[in-house]
């Protein structure tokens, strides 16, 4: 596996489990009501969204480089 198929999945794993924490966070919040459950889930989904603009510029950057 080379270094940029490496970083493709750590990039792709990243995405995922920051909308998962995020969705995490907003289902504490609802549930619990803490304002920082809140703050918490906002802000991974906004790091996911970051990391989603990060793997596009990745791509189109490495585009010519092999997966192998």
């Amino acid at each position: 596996m080379s270094l940029k198929a490496f970083h493709i999945f750590f990039i792709i794993v990243s995405i995922l489990m920051s909308f998962g924490v995020g969705v995490w966070g907003i289902y504490y919040h609802l549930t619990f009501g803490n304002v920082w459950f809140l703050i918490i889930g906002i802000g991974l989904f906004v790091i996911g969204i970051a990391l989603i603009i990060y793997g596009i510029n990745f791509m189109r950057k490495l585009k010519h480089v092999g997966y192998l």
